[in-house]
């Protein structure tokens, strides 16, 4: 062994200082593996996005603005799951659909 030292104090050195790393790299393992854990968890308990979405207006008693398809990236906070009947009654109430899911062509209405 040509890269260690020849002397037992140095090499004891090493030894303890290497064997307190391994001890902070496992500790640092355990903590990723239980992160990650965590997110497993996390997404296999997420409830499944609702198939049509209201998007609310402002205020109280505001008519509602737009229906999205569940899980639209366009649709507002303001927002509730419907059902398939209550997207359809919006539509025809005049409730505008989203422009970029498209809920009335999933919905086979024409526009």
């Amino acid at each position: 062994m040509y890269d260690l030292p020849p002397d037992l104090p140095r090499l004891r050195t090493l030894r303890t200082w290497y064997a307190m790393w391994v001890v902070r790299i496992d500790e640092a393992i355990a903590a990723a593996e239980q992160r990650e854990k965590e997110e497993r968890q996390g997404e296999e308990r997420r409830p499944a996005p609702p198939d049509w979405v209201l998007e609310l207006g402002i205020g109280v008693g505001a008519p509602p603005t737009e229906v999205h398809v569940g899980g639209c990236y366009a649709a507002g906070k303001r927002r509730r799951a419907i059902s398939r009947e209550q997207a359809l009654a919006a539509l025809a109430e005049g409730v505008r659909a989203c422009a970029h899911c498209r809920p009335d062509t999933d919905l086979g209405v024409l526009g």
